[in-house]
């Protein structure tokens, strides 16, 4: 006979305490995150505009029911429209995600924890409509906040090693700062944290081989807009299931996570925004930015020596592990998610033009059958160190080290690139750019007078803070 189940209703599992004890009761007070949270924010604001400039991205965009409005919704930058929160947060996240663009978090677990943003703006602006007094400082609060939690999981546990994506932990940071946003009791954060865990979790499938698609650039999106609905349902007093992680056979570590439990490596605080990686030249998943680099260093040195590419016979690329893991592919690139997740396509083009831009990822840019012929020219190794390094918390190095070599039997020294820019290590080297990349991507969609009014606020770090969340939005507006 099987033994009988106890029924006993369970306390609450300590890793949802911890995270709704820390967004409740944590108050950041280091300079640095707070500067960093409005830096995240603009980056990810340019990024959504720079999304619009592509059908793929607009055509998901809107009211689920065409021709619907809301009053009193959420802003979406760059358009607009006003949504209710839950479609909002789906429409701001899937532009700051779609060109792959935004800040980076690099561990055990891959991700971009402004990805968080979606849900934060939607329901910020939302409830400041409403009638909260809510101002841009809770905002950055918040994205402290998210950042932390998404990263802190990161450190130490991979969902990707049991298949699933790291917008798991996006919508699990999203609920969190949310539930605190519309104002949840304690034992209803608790709730709606419980029900992230008891919901089903996307697979990873659609950013590898063989099924690479688009819903990489949205996956963020719908992780923001189920966290708002999972802290509504909450909301409601609909109750929460307190073992959801741990209950024996039925609870997400013996269903989803082999059994296994979470780990942490350290206290939730504002780590990880401060020491975030930031995109600023390269629309590239991040394991390939040095990568990048490298090769436009690359691309300068042959018009220098007067060698094309044609003389090349073999590119190789000592990397680490995460990036033979992910980007390392040979065979054909269907779509532009294919080719922005392609080590060798990412080479290939700086090389030939001297360039990468989001453009060159589109079908028009990949027909050049040279693109092709270099990728089948390169190989990725990969270097223990630089496995080593990438996961060593005082390093957190993104190591790529191309030689090129010749036809001749001549070789190239070397380009080594360990830290790319925007990383915390080149942040100083990073943060003028950062804010040229914010200006460009502001031109896009506005004015001059609206530029230069967006651009005294965001570039004000009190007057940002100070400023109430509807007229922010507003600012944005298309």
């Amino acid at each position: 006979m099987s033994s009988p189940v106890l029924s006993a209703r369970a306390d609450w599992d300590d890793v949802l305490v911890d995270i709704v004890d820390y967004v409740r009761d944590f108050q950041p007070t280091s300079a640095l995150a707070w500067r960093s949270a409005r830096l995240v924010l603009i980056d990810s604001l340019g990024c959504a505009l720079e999304a619009l400039e592509h059908s793929a991205c607009t055509k998901l965009l809107g009211p689920v029911v065409p021709g619907a409005t809301l009053e009193n919704g959420a802003r979406v930058p760059g358009t607009g429209l006003q949504l209710d929160p839950v479609k909002a947060a789906f429409d701001i996240g899937a532009t700051i995600r779609w060109l792959d663009f935004n800040d980076t978090w690099l561990a055990a677990e891959w991700g971009h924890p402004s990805d968080n943003l979606g849900a934060i703006l939607a329901v910020a602006d939302w409830r400041s409509r409403a009638g909260a007094a809510l101002s841009m400082r809770e905002v950055l609060a918040c994205a402290i906040k998210a950042h932390e939690i998404q990263g802190v999981m990161a450190l130490k546990n991979s969902f990707n090693q049991v298949g699933l994506d790291h917008v798991a932990l996006v919508k699990l940071a999203s609920t969190a700062v949310v539930s605190a946003l519309l104002g949840l009791s304690r034992e209803q954060a608790l709730a709606a944290l419980s029900q992230v865990f008891v919901d089903g979790q996307s697979l990873r499938t659609y950013r590898h081989a063989p099924n690479t698609g688009s819903r990489k650039s949205w996956a963020a999106g719908d992780a923001c807009s189920r966290a708002v609905r999972l802290a509504l349902i909450a909301q409601t007093g609909e109750m929460g299931y307190p073992a959801a992680l741990t209950a024996p056979a039925w609870g997400f570590y013996d269903v989803s996570f082999q059994g296994r439990e979470f780990r942490f490596e350290r206290e939730y605080g504002n780590h990880v925004i401060e020491n975030v990686l930031f995109k600023i030249s390269y629309p590239a998943e991040f394991h390939a930015q040095s990568a990048v680099e490298a090769a436009m260093t690359l691309h300068q040195r042959l018009r220098e020596l007067g060698r094309s590419i044609d003389d090349i016979e073999k590119i190789v690329i000592r990397t680490q592990a995460a990036c033979m893991r992910i980007i390392d592919k040979d065979g054909p690139l269907d779509n532009p998610a294919d080719r922005d997740h392609c080590i060798q396509y990412m080479v290939a083009v700086p090389l030939l033009f001297g360039r990468l831009t989001a453009e060159d990822y589109d079908d028009a840019i990949a027909a050049d059958p040279r693109i092709d012929a270099l990728r089948a020219r390169i190989r990725c190794v990969e270097e223990p160190q630089f496995t080593a390094d990438y996961h060593d918390p005082d390093k957190r190095s993104i190591a790529n080290g191309l030689t090129v070599h010749f036809r001749d039997g001549s070789a190239l020294d070397e380009v080594l690139v360990e830290y790319p820019i925007g990383h915390p290590r080149r942040r100083d080297e990073g943060l003028p750019l950062l804010e040229q990349k914010f200006r460009r991507n502001l031109a896009r969609r506005f004015d001059a007078a609206r530029q230069q009014r967006i651009l005294d606020v965001a570039l004000d770090q009190a007057r940002l803070e100070a400023m109430p969340v509807r007229e922010f939005m507003d600012l944005l507006a298309g």
